[in-house]
């Protein structure tokens, strides 16, 4: 590639500021990795850019902050030896080139200073290698020295160096290069493959949290399916998550089978992010069967079972949620929700009653139409006629929803008599009947016995209390 191709990719202001702090503080200075990458692959306008110099990254960064005109602040991370500034909405990390040396139980290196190449040859990925100078005698020259640009012509992921070093070394690197993989739509490399599988084991020494990052990563990505079933197919999965490869294979019984429930949830994944950019909705078609595999019996009158896996599943989403470290808020208890509901528009699409629906918008709430997101995402049948019926199905159940909303206004609702209504009816101090009665109400509402209007609530309520054996105050 021409040197005038990669100078536009350094035109702007920012790199010209660089490129002058280097010359004055007598260093060389280079960006390099996804800066350089991205550009090439055309993959849109830069959020962060890493520079790396053959000395202090520190002592770069204070000099550009310094011949910037707003003079942004530098953050300062003394113990990694880099810096970090904002200009104008681009973060940029300065950082010193150096060399690594690893130790058998940890990722975090010995780390000394050393030269561009020396840098270049800790990357994990060819097409993470690539460097452009910032310096005035050579400005905008590439260095390649691993022909990461014949990698991305080809789309292919392999290491710089021997895979088994570089993935041993950092078991962060296999995880990184199946989410590359699955980002760009790429091939991995078959001999990066293999040493993927023969170091498997060393992710142990990864914690959950770095881990979680990668896999929301893939997760982003356009077809997830990619990177989840490299995860498998080299060990990690396993390690990672044992609750979707419990779901792998098929039994048969008595000539009765059951689907593959693990290549169906990748499947729904896929779907899934067609339609939304939401990970946590995403995560909940990730994990929205995982009850299936403890529930799983085989009836000889009904064939296979899973009864319940969305109780069981939900519950399963806190265990994992907690082990792999990952917020236990209400990202984790969306999730659950999810997960919890995600059959119950599938059973009210043969049937679509005004009490089911009812009783669906008022326990889905404000995520109503997550659910049927995910619940769309979840026809993965290969037959056109039963997809088509399906979706269409589920179209009437979202007019049925917006039809019993604007007339019921049960999405998040409270029965319209209060607690304090009732005790002042009833002459009641803080009692169990108070609780009973509020549930009949809503329960009434939910059936459609009563309409979401205070006067019939507040004449169900007096007729419930003498049921109940209370005297009108």
């Amino acid at each position: 590639m021409q040197k005038q191709f990669f100078k536009e990719a350094i035109s702007s202001e920012i790199f010209n500021v660089i490129s002058k702090a280097s010359k004055q503080l007598q260093l060389e200075s280079y960006v390099i990795g996804g800066f350089v990458r991205d550009f090439i692959l055309k993959r849109g306008k830069a959020k962060d850019i890493d520079v790396v110099a053959v000395g202090s990254g520190i002592d770069l960064a204070l000099q550009v902050s310094k011949l910037l005109p707003n003079k942004p602040k530098v953050q300062v991370f003394k113990t990694y030896g880099t810096a970090m500034l904002r200009y104008k909405d681009i973060e940029i990390e300065f950082v010193g080139a150096r060399k690594e040396s690893y130790t058998e139980d940890s990722r975090n290196p010995e780390v000394t200073a050393g030269t561009l190449q020396d840098d270049q040859n800790r990357r994990d990925l060819t097409i993470n290698a690539l460097a452009l100078s910032l310096n005035e005698d050579n400005f905008g020259e590439l260095l390649d020295p691993f022909n990461g640009i014949e990698d991305l012509k080809n789309k292919v992921i392999k290491t710089p160096l021997n895979p088994d070093i570089t993935y041993s070394d950092d078991p962060l690197r296999m995880m990184r290069a199946i989410r590359f993989t699955t980002q760009l739509n790429f091939n991995i490399d078959e001999d990066s493959l293999k040493a993927i599988k023969r170091n498997a084991y060393r992710l142990k020494i990864i914690t959950r949290e770095r881990i979680v990052v990668e896999l929301n990563k893939i997760l982003e990505s356009p077809k997830p399916s990619i990177g989840f079933l490299l995860l498998e197919k080299t060990g990690l999965l396993k390690q990672i998550l044992p609750e979707l490869i419990a779901l792998k294979g098929v039994e048969e019984v008595e000539g009765q089978k059951h689907k593959d429930n693990f290549y169906h949830t990748l499947e729904v994944v896929d779907n899934i992010a067609k339609n939304t950019d939401d990970v946590w909705l995403r995560w909940a078609a990730l994990l929205h069967d995982i009850g299936k595999a403890p529930t799983k019996k085989f009836n000889k009158k009904v064939g296979w079972t899973f009864h319940s896996h969305e109780f069981v599943g939900s519950k399963m989403v806190y265990k994992l949620f907690k082990r792999l470290k990952m917020p236990l808020n209400n990202k984790m208890k969306f999730v659950q929700k999810m997960v919890f509901l995600s059959s119950r528009p599938i059973v009210l699409a043969t049937d679509v009653t005004d009490s089911a629906v009812r009783r669906l918008v008022f326990d889905a709430g404000d995520d109503i139409n997550s659910l049927m997101t995910l619940c769309e995402a979840d026809i993965t049948t290969k037959n056109p006629i039963k997809f088509k019926r399906y979706h269409n199905n589920f179209e009437l159940v979202r007019i049925k929803i917006k039809e019993v909303e604007e007339r019921d206004k049960v999405r998040n609702f409270q029965p319209p008599v209060s607690g304090e209504e009732i005790m002042k009816a009833f002459n009641l101090e803080p009692c169990r009947e108070i609780g009973k009665i509020k549930e009949a109400i809503k329960e009434a509402i939910l059936d459609g016995k009563i309409p979401n209007e205070h006067e019939a609530c507040y004449q169900f309520m007096i007729e419930k209390g003498k049921k109940l054996g209370l005297t009108i105050a």
